[in-house]
This record gives C-alpha cells, structure tokens and sequence, in this order.
C-alpha cells in the first residue's frame, strides 16, 4: 500500500517534540498473527497482543482505519486503537514440559493485567528536552522489527536494540543483552523491542513488512543520526517494554553451565529470534498533535482511562486451545532449537 507523500507535504515534517509513555493490559493472547499470517487460524506461534479490539485475525490493508473498527482499547490513551503484539515466553521444566511465563505489571502501573509499556518518543529517552522533528505515522501503518526464524547472533546483527534486561529489581534497566540471561532474574526479565525511526514516505507497508522503513544511515537514534536518502522521513521510536515474571522459575540448577530454561513460542532457546508487530490505529490526528506537544510522559491533549477499564478490553478467543497448563508442546508443536 503506498501513501501519497504530496498529499502531506505541508505537514511532513512539522515540528514534533515529545515522549509519551503509557501501560496497556493485555488483549489477548492467541496463536493469531495478521500481519505476516492474514487469515490464518491458527498461526504458528503463540503471540500476546495489545490494543484495539478489532484485532482479528484477518486485517486486510483495505479495511486499516483501526480506530473506526475497534469500540475500546487495553492502551490507557483510549486515542490509541492501535495493535501491538510480541511472541510469548515459556518456561522448559526438567521433565520437557512447558508452562507460559505471566507477564507482570511495571511500578505505577499495579493492576494491569498482562500486557506492556509502550513509549513514542522523538529523541533519547533520557532527554526531556525532546527537540527533535518527527512524523506520526498514518493509517494503514504496519511494520515488524525482528526475525522469528533467527538463532544466533551473527543475524541478531541486522537488528537493533531487540534487547534483554535481568532485572534485580522494578528499577533496574542495565545492562542489555541481546540474548536470553543466563542467570537467574530476582526481579523478572524486561524484553524490549524498538522499531526502527526512517521511513520511505510512500508506503505504508511492504511484502515482507520491514523494507519501508530503516535505521539510521549513522549512529542511532539516541545520537540523532540522520536518516538515510531512501528513507527520508523520521518517525517516532516506539518502545514495547514486557516484564516477564520469572520470579516462580529462578531455580539455580536450571542456569548451570551457561544455560537457561526459558523459550519463545516460536522454540527459540537463544532469544535471538525476539520480534515485535505493530498496526498503527491512532484516532484521527492525535498522535501528531501529542507528538505537536513538547510534553514528556504526560499528554493532557489526550483522554486516559483507568487500568480498570483497560482490563476489560478484550477480544475473543478464536483459536481454542490450551495454552495455560504444563503442556507437553509448545501451542503450534514448534520444536526447541
């Protein structure tokens, strides 16, 4: 699908300077993936999912005004009808089973069920100044950061900042690693997927969802690195932060000898496979009008709703299976590699 950047071109890089950070409780959590699986029930890998209700698991690019879709939204900005979502992790016993690692709510955030923290920001999230101009992505936008497929951390390489904390405590946020820990976690274990900040300023989309937008030419995003010619047009970084809640399985002997008991649902032992989907689905124009803002975490423009409200955001279980006992395979049978 292709954007016409002429249309815009008034408004393309209007100033913008901002960071919003906001909870979101969890949707749901099903085998369903319509971006890279449209229309397949079920997909191949487990995945828990944030945001707008009209998650399906058909969402044909024609029908991608997500906020004139969905009735309610797990995000606290009730704007924000977009979907999110990332694979799940388990937690390997030493008798082969699996158990589904729960996900836990960050401090300030008590009450949410399930679900993320998600940040929109135009500079590096340490700056409160947020000086910087972006444009907020428009409706039909979709992308993907990460590869399910991947192993090992020579093609880890092509992604950035797909990282890992072992968190002592809620506070803790170094260092990162860009696998799993190998070292039992007292506080949980945060994965954090960041999208990449350059787009093409055409499409909102591409085949394999990753094409029409980049990375810096150089340096990152926290140093302001331009984007490149192909990819003009910064955007905000998105940041999904998921704590797992690992406390339950932080057994010693299951760390002996480098090793850990943890997987994604895609059977990914390593952590290298980590990956993140994203559907914009903002009402209107009020991404760009809180990005407009020159406001730092708080948004006053926009609507909030309690963590109350965003537990009730639900969608319904399309797939129908198990997925919460020790299971003898993981949802899919996708084997441990």
């Amino acid at each position: 699908m292709k954007f016409n950047i002429f249309a815009v071109a008034s408004g393309l890089f209007a100033p913008a300077s901002a960071l919003l950070r906001f909870g979101c409780s969890g949707l749901t959590v099903q085998r369903l993936d319509p971006l890279v699986n449209p229309g397949m029930n079920p997909s191949a890998h487990l995945h828990q999912i944030i945001g707008g209700n009209s998650f399906n698991a058909s969402m044909p690019p024609e029908t991608h005004d997500l906020a004139a879709l969905s009735t309610c939204t797990s995000c606290q900005f009730t704007e924000d009808l977009s979907n999110y979502w990332t694979a799940v992790i388990f937690y390997r016993g030493k008798n082969g089973t699996f158990k589904r690692v729960p996900q836990m709510a960050q401090a300030g955030m008590e009450g949410t069920q399930g679900g993320m923290v998600v940040y929109y920001m135009t500079d590096a999230l340490f700056d409160t100044a947020q000086k910087s101009t972006v444009t907020a992505f428009k409706p039909g936008f979709r992308m993907l950061v990460g590869d399910a497929t991947y192993r090992d951390r020579e093609q880890a390489r092509k992604w950035r900042q797909l990282t890992y904390i072992c968190m002592e405590n809620q506070g803790t946020r170094a260092p990162e690693t860009i696998g799993f820990p190998t070292k039992p976690c007292p506080g949980g274990i945060m994965a954090n997927h960041r999208f990449p900040t350059c787009w093409d300023g055409k499409n909102l989309d591409s085949p394999n969802h990753q094409d029409h937008v980049a990375y810096p030419e150089s340096g990152t995003f926290e140093s302001g690195g331009p984007c490149p010619a192909t990819h003009p047009v910064r955007l905000p970084q998105i940041l999904l932060e998921t704590v797992w809640d690992t406390r339950a399985f932080n057994d010693p002997a299951d760390f002996a000898n480098g090793k850990q008991p943890f997987v994604w649902s895609t059977g990914d032992q390593t952590g290298y496979s980590s990956h993140a989907d994203y559907m914009f689905g903002w009402k209107d124009n009020s991404l760009q009008k809180a990005m407009d803002g020159h406001t730092y975490v708080s948004a006053p423009m926009l609507k909030t709703q309690s963590i109350a409200q965003q537990n009730k955001c639900k969608v319904p279980d399309m797939v129908g299976e198990d997925i919460d006992s020790w299971l003898t395979n993981l949802p899919g049978a996708n084997p441990v590699v």
